[in-house]
């Protein structure tokens, strides 16, 4: 095995993280999902334009938290006469739900399959803005500005979160959909949602994120791997603290949407996907959250990997979600 850029293994699984949890981390979420249960989700499903045999596919939109229209690619087994099992699908950081057709295999496994499209990336959700601050790129830092003058509610990812979490309780509030077989999956950004999503939405039976985003800032920004995916973060000191006079808060306020401090709500079983050699999401910084769960899990190792396809994991994943 090559050597590791990171923690060595041994001190990877006991890590317990570096950025700094708010002292009302707990109830600043459950204010969150307050607001998320009383916004009426007014769900809307416009027949697509995509055609598959025994499969019926939509497109799925709902107003999130703010009163932004979130969309999701939606798949419904036609032949289905049961209550039966459904699955979650989030994407990568600025992209989209991605393809159909590349859905199917569940769908056809008689699952139900919601795709997401997080607000203001690639695809058709909704941004509503409404921030102070940076809004030319980096959705880590968006509200960053508003949350160090006390409103941390505006973060953008705060929604982010919410809306994954809306997601699964409109899926599972479907009449056809069994409620208590309902899993998740996504990888980096999805890696992060799935979490976020399962601990949000502790229904979620199965999880399987692969090198998930979003955990341990000040660990990134101390291994000095705020670039690719974490950029923003040294683009935020550069231009709006650039003698780090508020160092300390803006990590504290960046813990409301750390995701290494949501892993403890997670009930459902975890199938996690890591790759060593990872330096868009540091390996310590996944093991910052994994570490926090306390229901069954498995971790699924690819020593000589990076941020990249993890061979067979696809494979695994499809497997794992059948056992729903």
């Amino acid at each position: 095995m090559p050597l590791i850029f990171d923690l060595p293994f041994e001190q990877l699984a006991s890590y317990q993280g570096r950025n700094p949890r708010p002292q009302d981390f707990d109830a600043f979420w459950e204010q969150a999902l307050a607001e998320m249960r009383a916004t009426d989700p007014r769900v809307e499903l416009v027949p697509a334009e995509f055609k598959a045999a025994n499969v019926a596919c939509s497109h799925l939109y709902f107003t999130g938290v703010g009163g932004a229209r979130v969309h999701a690619k939606l798949l419904r087994p036609m032949a289905s006469h049961h209550a039966h099992p459904a699955i979650l699908l989030f994407h990568g950081y600025t992209g989209d739900s991605g393809n159909w057709s590349d859905k199917l295999g569940y769908a056809l496994e008689g699952f139900t399959v919601a795709a997401m499209d997080c607000r203001g990336q690639a695809g058709l959700s909704e941004d509503r803005g409404g921030v102070c601050g940076n809004t030319l790129h980096g959705h880590i830092i968006r509200g960053l500005d508003d949350a160090l003058q006390g409103r941390p509610e505006k973060l953008l990812f705060r929604q982010v979160f919410l809306d994954a979490a809306q997601l699964a309780r409109i899926v599972m509030e479907m009449p056809d959909v069994d409620a208590h077989r309902v899993g998740a999956t996504g990888g980096s950004q999805g890696g992060a949602l799935t979490v976020a999503c399962s601990a949000l939405e502790p229904r979620i039976k199965r999880a399987a994120p692969v090198f998930p985003f979003l955990s341990d800032y000040r660990r990134v920004w101390e291994m000095d791997q705020a670039k690719d995916a974490y950029l923003e973060l040294q683009e935020y000191f550069r231009h709006a603290d650039p003698t780090h006079k508020l160092e300390e808060r803006i990590f504290e306020q960046l813990g409301y949407i750390d995701i290494q401090f949501l892993a403890s709500r997670i009930q459902a079983q975890v199938m996690w996907g890591i790759g060593l050699m990872d330096t868009v999401c540091p390996p310590s910084t996944q093991f910052a959250a994994y570490n926090r769960i306390a229901s069954p899990k498995t971790m699924t190792i690819y020593p000589d990997f990076a941020h990249e396809p993890l061979p067979g994991l696809d494979d695994q994943i499809f497997q794992f979600m059948m056992g729903l």
